[in-house]
């Protein structure tokens, strides 16, 4: 719950953060007289605000906190490793601060704000159906509102001839270098495969439509799984594909088991970061570790995995090359690409070194 003091009394709603982020223990209800510099100092200062003006005008505040934050002079990093610590905790304070300015939801997602757009089928695909009253940051409202128009709009996937419609909190494909691997390696069979962690279930979508009769597409997230059959339910491959709610493998062994784990073994600050951060490799392990026993004699493990980490001196080629040896695994091939997503060019990211050298691969495992 969020409490705060208003017309002479004691208010309460329910808080919603899909961050994970503890609500605010000081609010002070705010509106359009309220300063950029002094909402940003009380929001520093662990103050949040709970706006009553225009909407438009929160909207604008938000923009002109964010300037004070990304102006102010940055670290200097004397490594890979520490320039991406740095960017982390950067990352964590300014979504933090910036978390501090909150909105008024009403009991259908309405919002009680002048010039304010309606967000209530938003909020429903994100939070579910509404029944009271809640408080909301604006920074995590815009990305509800983002969500929608991606899941509405959808990302073009050309290998599949179609189109995968992201959910919130759902990793959305939109980096199309690696599914461009799965559609060019060949298959060690067309009869069955699994996709573990299947997130939207591009790659299951990509292996029916590549002629795999049976895919069965894993995740332990029921609102990536439901993503997932939607999507195939669009693409009419739900003849071809099965979903199970598991943490990595399903029973069985099968000729091909795909997997495409976190890239970047770190900690994730919020529970939406779980697609990008694996912390101390725990998924990557779970699949290296568990892939013999699932798959079938002259069976290939596909492991797609970006090279970032190593760059960044958060894991070396020679650790993964050993967790591939301990799972009593071997390298059949692997096939590289390099990424062409915008990153990789923008030489302000504190990060650009690492990600202009960047390779993505697609490890063709086997048992050793």
């Amino acid at each position: 719950m969020v409490n705060w003091s208003e017309a002479d009394a004691q208010q309460s709603a329910r808080w919603r953060s899909e961050s994970g982020a503890a609500p605010p223990k000081r609010v002070l209800v705010a509106d359009d007289r309220m300063a950029a510099d002094v909402a940003y100092r009380l929001a520093s200062e662990g103050t949040a605000l709970l706006w009553r003006g225009d909407f438009q005008n929160a909207r604008q505040l938000l923009q002109a906190m964010a300037r004070r934050i990304d102006r102010k002079p940055r670290k200097p990093a004397t490594s890979p490793t520490e320039a991406f610590n740095f960017h982390r905790q950067f990352q964590s304070h300014r979504a933090r601060t910036l978390g501090m300015l909150l909105l008024p939801l009403d009991a259908d997602y309405g919002i009680p704000l002048r010039r304010a757009p309606d967000v209530r089928q938003a909020c429903t695909e994100a939070y579910g159906a509404g029944e009271v009253p809640s408080v909301v940051s604006l920074r995590e409202l815009l990305g509800v509102i983002g969500a929608h128009e991606w899941r509405k709009k959808g990302v073009d996937i050309p290998a599949l001839g179609g189109r995968i419609h992201p959910y919130y909190g759902v990793f959305s494909p939109v980096r199309g270098e690696y599914i461009e691997l799965v559609a060019k390696t060949p298959l060690p069979s067309l009869e069955l495969a699994y996709d573990i962690g299947t997130g939207t279930g591009v790659l299951a979508a990509l292996l029916a439509r590549r002629g795999v009769k049976h895919v069965v597409a894993t995740d332990q997230d029921p609102r990536a799984l439901a993503c997932a059959r939607e999507n195939i339910d669009r693409l009419g491959l739900m003849g071809q594909v099965e979903f199970v709610q598991a943490n990595l493998f399903p029973e069985g062994r099968v000729p091909l088991i795909i997997c495409n784990p976190p890239w970047l073994p770190a900690r994730a600050n919020s529970p939406i970061e779980h697609a990008i951060y694996d912390p101390e490799s725990r998924m990557l392990r779970g699949f290296l570790d568990g892939l013999a026993a699932h798959l079938e004699p002259q069976g290939e493990g596909w492991l797609i995995l970006s090279d970032l980490a190593e760059h960044l001196g958060l894991r070396s080629r020679e650790a993964l090359l050993a967790m591939i040896d301990t799972a009593g695994l071997k390298v059949l091939g692997r096939i590289d690409v390099k990424p062409s997503h915008p990153r990789a060019a923008d030489e302000t990211d504190p990060l650009h070194a690492a990600r202009a050298a960047e390779i993505t691969s697609l490890w063709r495992l086997a048992v050793a």
